[in-house]
């Protein structure tokens, strides 16, 4: 291969590369450019997930305090029945 072609093969290499590059470049300017509006979805996202955080916590407050009655509830059931069995 004489000099000229290996040269002009080297210039095509680096002029594919430099293409590549720059496309890579424009693509990542795109992506750049709709970061705004992503953040803001997240956050919007972000605030009703925690929305509904709050909301099933004072969900298993409310539920727990019926657990617990329900289980005095059980406790004297059964102490009554025992106190009957015993009899």
């Amino acid at each position: 291969m004489s000099r000229l072609k290996l040269a002009e093969a080297r210039f095509r290499a680096a002029l594919e590369s430099v293409e590549n590059a720059a496309g890579t470049v424009g693509e990542n300017l795109d992506q750049a450019a709709k970061l705004p509006e992503r953040v803001a979805e997240l956050e919007g996202e972000r605030e009703r997930l925690m929305g509904r955080v709050a909301e099933l916590e004072e969900e298993i407050a409310a539920l727990s305090g019926l657990t617990e009655e329900v289980e005095g509830r059980l406790d004297g059931a059964i102490g009554e029945i025992r106190a009957a069995l015993a009899r």
